[in-house]
This record gives structure tokens, C-alpha cells and sequence, in this order.
């Protein structure tokens, strides 16, 4: 090492001093770095540096680069006492008291009259002692309660309840190390091979999930013993709670690899992913490889998708790009075409929601796309799947385009409009829509719905298709004849809620809406019919005359909350737009007085609200919806992971929390849970949308009733987050209120 690059780095040592006497820990870090980094070879210096970069981080509290420079230290000179001191209350701090009290006492071996360690020895020894009586404890109770659990022999309910003992065990932390180094999760690998009874297969999959909580490492000693195989196969089951206690599992081994947890404002940290890369791009891979897995079950799907949906996005492991490289748009796509309804030798097992999820997934994967690049690989593929079905001279494979194209209108917006927009891709749906095969009837319908998304598209299928939709309308097949019902909604409903635009004749609408209500509440054998006849009503509830012919008709209000209530994401939008047209909760634009004079000079259309639009129609309307029970709806819709979706459902809440009549009935229904989450986990908007709902129920509600336990504390944020300046001067006044209200609680 040259004699400048000493003095330099000793330079940058006597400033770090400097700066760390005065409590500057920031600039004292950056200057041991800088000092450390100027040195090239091992020796008395260096160590000093890592000793003096590791005090700082113990003033930050960054205890586990105080070990990781410690170690440093300790490797040039394997008794320095102050590496050791700090090593000491770093590991403390981690709650590793084996380790620290193993530093003080050779700490003490080497200096016995050292009289500042002698307390914290006397205190680790105490910790120490009391662990390892806990452990023998634990130990025996571990033992005892394998051998219930894994016996076949014994009682159900003795192995049931020995099982959720080892769940418990699981969470402590003492517990789970003790498990880890046991037999307990190859034993529970071998129990799912030959286990019967439900709840001790899942009760299992959640210690596992429960041991990969605590440590990185540990994760990496259960995936060891059991492999990424299994976790597939376990999440390839029929029984909801198997699929939902499997997929929570494998979120959990993600979250631990990359520092993530399920809430959102914590991010992953950077150092951990690139630690663990190769884990986290193996599992994920694998996931990638079952998505078009012909023998797994159409839930299984559901959860995988899910999974990469949750992490694709930049802001959870940033994942897009490989996904991309990984073929995943490709097996995306081939799920998108799928249809319950047509199964032939090779088809997947799917659910209602398949399609959905995975349209929702290739849209985030498409948002993601940051630069042209990028985008135009995303868009490549698409185009290549597209062109290689519609080449194949069979019907089958026309279909399937078909249906994939419209799950990219109803997913990644622009692509699906780019692939409609291609010559002759819109005249081969009008012709399928034209046939008399029931298949193509339905699948051109649904194309055609999802295609008049904008007005331009709209008014140009008025132009070509509105015959042949009515036409299928007089078809004797009630599926076709309901999704005719929903594209002809569609585009009579266009001209928004201006009361001055008719697309069709006058009372058209009204008699559409009719037609809606009738399948809502007469869906036959075939129940995706109410999906369509919610989705009819979505579009034509913008007309206020039809606002007020819905909600006088109370049967098929309920039909609709009890379409809600199964969750089925692929009647979301249907159902969740209805409530907000309804409850006139979307965004208005305010119109300026000049403005509108401008707008009758120049001659150009001014929208007009219809009276029924009127405060007192729109309050009544509200107060309907939430004594019917709107809010056990909105708690089964709001599982959803799309943020439009979540937006629309946060503004139906807010617009029922502004009857103070209806707050009672929101809490009683489960809406606080929910409106916390909304709070927290969406577009902006629909943040302060859901933190103003909050705010009401907290003005006039008891906090103690409405926010009971921690929920007390977890309504505070959300309430002093409407109190920035951007926020409107009611928004404000209501978080102050509601903050007064439940600042009178004692905790």
C-alpha cells in the first residue's frame, strides 16, 4: 500500500472521529467507507476502520452490519476486545444471546477486571440459562407431540390438536429452530403422501409456511428437505383452503428471500434479492413452467397466476422482464383462450376467474414494460401467438383468438386495441357473430362487447355490428341472447351520462334495463347469464331513469348483492360499476361558468344532467343500497388485486359513509377491515376515497365499537394523510374531526 493511500485513508479516519463525536453518524459512516475502500491489504489499519465503522452502525442501530464489520475485524485480530464488545450488543440487540454471551465471556477471559462487561455477562447468563431450561421444555413438548401427530394409530382429535401445537411452536422462534433441526418437516412431507383428513394436510402446510418466516436461512433448509415439487403438488388440489394455505406459503418463502411483507408499504430489500436471486428465480420459474400444467386443477391456476401478479410488479421483486424471457405472455395467453364451456382432448382446468386473472396479470406484466424496447418484445409475442391461431386453417384455433383477444381488452388495453385495429380482424368477428354456430355466436358477442370500449370504436360498430347483435338477441340460446343484451347496453350507453345524447330511440334503454333485471333474476341453468345481465346493467345504469328503475326493483338488487357476495372476480366489474353508477360516486368534472359560455359560443355539444341525477334522487338511491346489505358485497368484491377495481369499491364505501344512518350498518357488515386495507393498497384517488370513509365513521361512531383493539391505532394514519394541503378543505375538516373523536380513547 503506497504512503498517500495511507494518509488519505487516515484522513478520512480522523473526520469520521470528528464527525461521530459530534453524533454526525451519517457523514462518519460515509467517512470509515471511504477509508476502508482506500485500503488495499489486511492489517492493523484496516481493522481499525471496521471496528470504528461498526460503532456507527450500532448508534443507527444496523445491528447486523455492526456483526458483519465486526467479523471483519476479528479475522485480522481474533481478540481485539472493542470488536468484541460491540459484536457483543450487536448480537444482543438480535436477540442471538448464545452468541453475544460467547463474546463476553472471552471478553472476560481476557480482561477479568474488565468491570464494564461483568453486568451484561451476569445478564446474558440469566437469558442464557432461562433458554435453554425454555428448550428443554420446548424439546420435550416437540417430541411428545410428533408422536401424536404423525401416529395413524391415535385418535383424531388428539392428532389434530398435537398439530396445531406444532403450529404454535412453529411461530416462536426458539420453537422453529428446534423443528428445523428435527424430523418434523420431512415428516409432515411424507404425511400429505398418505394423509386423509383436510384440516391436518393444511394445518401442515402452515407450520411449514411458519417456519420459513423467521430466517432466510431456515427457508433455505426446508426447501432442502422438501423441494420446490412439493409445494406445486400440494397446491394442486381442489379444496379452496388447501389451494389459499399453499399459495399464502409459497408468498411467504418470496417475502422472506426479499425482505418483503404483506403490506404495501414495505419494499423489498435490494441486498436480500440479489443474496438469494437463484432461489427466488427458481421458484418463480417453476411457477412460470405450471402455468399451463393440463393436470392441475383450475384454482391451483388461479393461485399461480396470483402469485406472479403480486410479485411481478416493480415496486415487489420487478419480475416483468423475466417474465417476458421465461415464455410466461405465451402460457398467459393460452389460458386467456381457454373456455369452461368447450373442452376438447388437451384442454385446461379452469375456473370462471382464470381468464380475468390472467388477463390482469399480462397488463401488469405490460405496465411494466418501462422503455420502447421492452414493449415492443411484449407486443411482439402477443402479435406471434395471434398471427400463428388465426393461420391455422381450423375453427378451434379461430375460436380461441377470438376469446384471447378480448381478454386483452379487458387486461392490457392498448395491445388488445392495436390487435383489433389489424385488417380483418374485426369483419372475422362480425362473421362469427353472423353464423349459426352457438360457439362462435357467443365468443364474437363477448369480442364485440369488450371492443366498444371508446366512443370512436362505439360509433363504428353501431355502424357494422348493432344488426347482427339484435339479431342474435332473438336467439333461442339464453346465453346468446343475454350477451346480444350486453353489447347492444354497451353501445347504447356510450354517450355517458349526458341526458342529451340518445345512441338509440327514446325508452330503448329502459327496455334493455328490463331485459337485465328479467336474467338477473331468471338466470336458468346456466349462471355466468347473471354475470352478463350485471355487466348489461353496468353500461345502462349511467342513464339516471334507469337508476331509478333498478333500485325500485328490490329482488333484483339482491340478486346482484348475492352475485357479489361469491367473489368471482369475473363479475367484478359488472357488479362493482352498477353500485357506483347508482350511487353517482364517479369523478364529475368541475365545469367552469366561462368555460361553458365559451363552449355555446363556439356551438359545441354541452353534456346535460338528467333530473334524476338531482342530491335528494342520489341520496335516496345510497340509503336503499346499504340497508339491502351493499356492504357484505363490497367485502367479498374487494379481494381483488386490480386498482381500478379497488378505486370504484373504495368510492361505493365513501359514497355510503355519507349517510350518517348507514355508518352502523358499514361496521356491523365488516367494512372497517376492508377500508383499511383500501387505504393503504391502491391508486391514489381511491386512498383518499377510503381514508374519507373512515374519517366519517369516526366523527359520529364510538371509536371504541368502530375501530376496536389495534384497529384504533391502524385508522390514525390513513385519517392524517387526508390532513395534506392537496386535499380538499372538507377532507381536511373531517380527518381533524375524526382524529378529535378518537384521540379521547385510552389504550
Amino acid at each position: 500500500m503506497v504512503i498517500s493511500e495511507i494518509e488519505d485513508s487516515e484522513q478520512y479516519k480522523e473526520q469520521g472521529n470528528e464527525a461521530y463525536k459530534i453524533g454526525n453518524w451519517d457523514e462518519a459512516l460515509s467517512l470509515y467507507t471511504k477509508a476502508i475502500n482506500l485500503v488495499k491489504e489486511d492489517g492493523k489499519e484496516l481493522a481499525t476502520y471496521y471496528k470504528n465503522r461498526a460503532a456507527t452502525y450500532l448508534k443507527l442501530e444496523n445491528y447486523e452490519e455492526v456483526v458483519n464489520d465486526c467479523d471483519k475485524c476479528l479475522k485480522i485480530f481474533p481478540s481485539d476486545p472493542k470488536a468484541l464488545y460491540r459484536r457483543c450488543q450487536a448480537l444482543e440487540q438480535l436477540q442471538r444471546y448464545e452468541e453475544s454471551y460467547r463474546d463476553a465471556t472471552q471478553i472476560f477471559k481476557d480482561d477479568p477486571n474488565n468491570k464494564t462487561i461483568q453486568p451484561i455477562l451476569e445478564r446474558l447468563y440469566k437469558i442464557v440459562h432461562e433458554r435453554e431450561r425454555k428448550n428443554a421444555q420446548t424439546s420435550s413438548k416437540l417430541e411428545s407431540m410428533m408422536k401424536l401427530a404423525f401416529d395413524f394409530t391415535e385418535n383424531k382429535d388428539k392428532r389434530e390438536t398435537a398439530m396445531n401445537n406444532l403450529l404454535v411452536l412453529a411461530r416462536e422462534n426458539a420453537g422453529s429452530e428446534l423443528m428445523i433441526k428435527s424430523t418434523v418437516v420431512q415428516e409432515i412431507r411424507k404425511l400429505m403422501k398418505v394423509e386423509k383428513n383436510k384440516e391436518m394436510i393444511i394445518t401442515g402446510i402452515r407450520i411449514i409456511g411458519e417456519l420459513c418466516k423467521h430466517s432466510p436461512e431456515k427457508t433455505k433448509i426446508v426447501l432442502r428437505d422438501v423441494g420446490i415439487p412439493w409445494f406445486l403438488e400440494i397446491l394442486d388440489s381442489t379444496y379452496e383452503k388447501q389451494v389459499n394455505a399453499a399459495q399464502y406459503c409459497l408468498q411467504t418463502i418470496l417475502n422472506t428471500f426479499s425482505g418483503m411483507k404483506n403490506k404495501t408499504d414495505f419494499k423489498p430489500d435490494k441486498e436480500l434479492v440479489k443474496k438469494y436471486e437463484k432461489e427466488i428465480g427458481l421458484l418463480l420459474s417453476c411457477l412460470v413452467n405450471n402455468i399451463t400444467s393440463r393436470i392441475i386443477s383450475g384454482i391451483s391456476r388461479d393461485a399461480i397466476i396470483e402469485l406472479l401478479l403480486k410479485n411481478v410488479h416493480y415496486s415487489a421483486l420487478d419480475w416483468a422482464i423475466q417474465l417476458v424471457d421465461q415464455g410466461a405472455v405465451e402460457r398467459l395467453l393460452e389460458c386467456t383462450s381457454e373456455l369452461e364451456e368447450y373442452k376438447y382432448e388437451s384442454a385446461m382446468n379452469i375456473t370462471s376467474s382464470t381468464s380475468t386473472i390472467a388477463a390482469v396479470c399480462l397488463a401488469r406484466i405490460y405496465e411494466n414494460m418501462y422503455y420502447d424496447q421492452a414493449r415492443e418484445k411484449f407486443m411482439g409475442k402477443i402479435e406471434a401467438y395471434v398471427k400463428d391461431k388465426l393461420l391455422s386453417p381450423d375453427l378451434e384455433s379461430k375460436v380461441r383468438v377470438v376469446v384471447t383477444i378480448t381478454s386483452l381488452l379487458r387486461g392490457p388495453l392498448d395491445v388488445g386495441n392495436a390487435i383489433i385495429g389489424k385488417e380483418g380482424v374485426m369483419q372475422m368477428i362480425l362473421v362469427m357473430a353472423n353464423t349459426d354456430d352457438v360457439l362462435q355466436q357467443k365468443v364474437a358477442c363477448e369480442c364485440i362487447i369488450a371492443a366498444a370500449s371508446k366512443v370512436d370504436k362505439a360509433k363504428a360498430i353501431i355502424g357494422q355490428g348493432v344488426n347482427i347483435l339484435k339479431k342474435l338477441y332473438t336467439s333461442k340460446d339464453d346465453g346468446i341472447r343475454v350477451r346480444a343484451l350486453v353489447g347492444l347496453c354497451k353501445l347504447g350507453s356510450h354517450a355517458g351520462s349526458d341526458a342529451s345524447q340518445k345512441p338509440f330511440a327514446e325508452g330503448s334503454n329502459l327496455k334493455l334495463a328490463e331485459a337485465c333485471r328479467r336474467f338477473l333474476l331468471h338466470p336458468g341453468k346456466d349462471m355466468s347469464i347473471r354475470k352478463w345481465a350485471a355487466e348489461g346493467l353496468s353500461y345502462l345504469t349511467l342513464d339516471a331513469e334507469v337508476k331509478e328503475k333498478l333500485i325500485e326493483d328490490r329482488a333484483a338488487l339482491q340478486a346482484m348483492i348475492e352475485l357479489a357476495k361469491t367473489g368471482d372476480q369475473s363479475c367484478l366489474y359488472g357488479v362493482i360499476t352498477t353500485l357506483v353508477n347508482l350511487c353517482n360516486a364517479y369523478e364529475k368534472q368541475e365545469v367552469l361558468p366561462e368555460m361553458l359560455e365559451l363552449a355555446k359560443f363556439a356551438k359545441q355539444h354541452i353534456p346535460e344532467n338528467h333530473e334524476l341525477d338531482d342530491p335528494d334522487f342520489v341520496t335516496k338511491r345510497i340509503v336503499i343500497l346499504g340497508k339491502e346489505g351493499v356492504t357484505s358485497a363490497l367485502v367479498a368484491l374487494s379481494k381483488t388485486e386490480s386498482q381500478n377495481s379497488r378505486e370504484l369499491i373504495s368510492r361505493v364505501f365513501n359514497a355510503l359513509c355519507s349517510e350518517q344512518e348507514l355508518r352502523g350498518i358499514v361496521v356491523s357488515q365488516g367494512g372497517v377491515k376492508v377500508l383499511l386495507a383500501l387505504s393503504s393498497d391502491g391508486t391514489e384517488k381511491g386512498k383518499v376515497h377510503a381514508s374519507q370513509a373512515l374519517a366519517r365513521i369516526a366523527i359520529t361512531m364510538d371509536p371504541e365499537v368502530a375501530f376496536p383493539g389495534q384497529r384504533c391505532l391502524e385508522v390514525i394514519r390513513p385519517l392524517v394523510s387526508l390532513l395534506h394541503p392537496d386535499r380538499s378543505g372538507l377532507e381536511n375538516f373531517e380527518a381533524l374531526m375524526g382524529l378529535c373523536n378518537i384521540a379521547q380513547v385510552s389504550l
